[in-house]
């Protein structure tokens, strides 16, 4: 498995798929950094050469933010929003949807699984004293 920048990415799959294995790179900027690199993109990720490899990893590492870098800055941003208590960063800190989702009915996976309130559904259908 070749590695680049500090993941090991597939070397049985296409390389332009392959560099997609990185956080931070897409098909459109796997193919925007093979044509700079100078890489063919139909060829398989185990088959590139040091040379090749090599100018991957210049070519990532002076053009673009990815892995850890790329995490940390996205991290920031989200503690930026909650410090100065935006919108966004109340729903950051709630952990409820933070694009507008409706939370109703859906967003189980944003909010976690149901919790149980003691005293909640028998009562549903009894009438009033």
């Amino acid at each position: 498995m070749p590695r680049i920048v500090g993941v090991d990415i597939p070397k049985d799959k296409q390389i332009w798929i392959s560099l997609q294995y990185i956080y931070g790179i897409g098909p459109a900027l796997s193919r925007r950094i093979l044509a700079q690199a100078g890489i063919s993109s139909d060829i398989k990720a185990g088959s590139l050469t040091e040379d090749e490899a090599t100018r991957l990893r210049e070519v990532i590492d002076r053009e673009y933010k990815v892995e850890g870098e790329l995490r940390k800055e996205v991290n920031l941003n989200i503690k930026r929003l909650i410090e100065i208590g935006s919108y966004r960063g109340i729903r950051h800190r709630h952990n409820l949807p933070v694009r507008g989702q409706q939370t109703q009915t859906n967003a189980r996976a944003r909010r976690g699984p149901r919790k149980t309130v003691a005293g909640r559904g028998k009562r549903r259908g009894m009438a009033k004293k």
